[in-house]
């Protein structure tokens, strides 16, 4: 199996350079890939900044990607549960770490915002600390 960076599933995705798009679509048909969840978050941050992506289209793309067969998450059923709120309106990244600590008592943060939409999302209370 292979890990990928950031830069090679965005290539694939976007395909704005079409070299590093073939290896990259090489990579994911030849290869088992394991997708970090540091590159998920990283690769979500600049789909939406530098590529212009809305959520709907970030959520979309990285089901797709995401349901291939050969391709390895850490948790991905906690980065499923991420995307759909993301889609609900959560930022990803909010989303993303919320997900990832439903195992514990509370999430504390002192983004307003994200303790409104989240509310009654999680197994955790978010909240002030």
């Amino acid at each position: 199996m292979v890990a990928v960076d950031t830069n090679v599933v965005v290539r694939l995705l976007t395909q704005d350079d079409e070299l590093q798009y073939q290896k990259s679509r090489e990579i994911f048909e030849n290869q088992d890939v394991f997708i970090p969840d540091t590159v998920i978050l990283e690769t979500e941050w600049v789909l939406r900044f530098a590529y212009g992506f809305k959520p709907t289209e970030i959520c979309l793309a990285l089901r797709k990607l995401f349901g291939l067969p050969n391709v390895h998450l850490s948790h991905a059923n906690l980065i499923a549960q991420a995307l759909q709120w993301h889609e609900n309106g959560l930022d990803f990244a909010d989303a993303f770490h919320l997900a990832q600590s439903q195992q514990h008592t509370c999430f504390y943060t002192f983004d307003e915002k994200l303790i409104k939409k989240a509310n009654g999302l999680a197994s955790c209370e978010v909240k002030k600390p």
